[in-house]
């Protein structure tokens, strides 16, 4: 959205799902995903918040993610959309707590470190397509949020779910993942696909030349 002449946020909503097929994903270079979001506080009626959802979950698989904030596609709340099927191998699933995650809506999600592990591997997005770098994050959250019918979410995350809900939470909060990154680490996606694509980023940072957490 434009930071000037800024129709009503639900007249907005409405004609972004005017249009059938996945919403339009934005790209890194807008200001929706360098602001805070606005606390979700029922600004939409029920039936265009289900709609949204829907709408966020279809563009989520179509692109295809992991998760989506509400800021990828242009509306700057506090409401994302998170599903893994992780179908990975088991060497994989072991190294990166790569587990299935159902899908959920979090609406004002917040996290905070459960304990002082940290865990660093290859993360990309989808407002960033065609790059990855590596992300060291806390291995163990303790997530707070609600659900789309406003139930209270209390738990903690660990793992790879863990690793969805901070990537996205941190949407919510202006910041992209390249701003928490190891640069030197930043790579396409083919290339880690040619290069990089062991189970953990060890073997990219002795080549690279960039570290790692010592508990990761």
């Amino acid at each position: 959205m434009s930071a000037t002449a800024l129709p009503p946020l639900d007249a907005y909503v409405e004609e972004l799902l005017g249009t059938p097929g996945p919403l339009p994903i934005v790209s890194a270079g807008d200001p929706v995903l360098r602001h805070p979001a606005a606390p979700y506080e029922g600004q939409l009626a029920a039936p265009l918040l289900n709609r949204l959802i829907e709408a966020m979950r279809e563009t989520m698989h179509a692109a295809p993610g992991v998760g989506l904030a509400a800021p990828q596609v242009g509306i700057p709340l506090r409401i994302a959309v998170v599903e893994d099927p992780a179908e990975v191998g088991d060497e994989v699933r072991d190294a990166r707590g790569r587990v299935p995650l159902p899908f959920r809506v979090l609406v004002n999600p917040s996290y905070r470190p459960a304990g002082a592990a940290r865990a660093a591997f290859f993360e990309g997005c989808l407002s960033v397509p065609g790059w990855q770098a590596v992300v060291a994050r806390h291995a163990r959250i303790r997530l707070r949020a609600e659900d789309e019918q406003g139930r209270q979410v209390d738990e903690e995350c660990a793992g790879w779910p863990a690793r969805i809900v901070q990537h996205e939470t941190d949407h919510l909060d202006g910041t992209l993942y390249l701003d928490r990154a190891e640069l030197r680490s930043l790579t396409t996606q083919q290339a880690l696909v040619d290069r990089w694509a062991q189970p953990t980023p060890h073997t990219a940072a002795r080549a690279l030349g960039f570290s790692l957490p010592v508990d990761d």
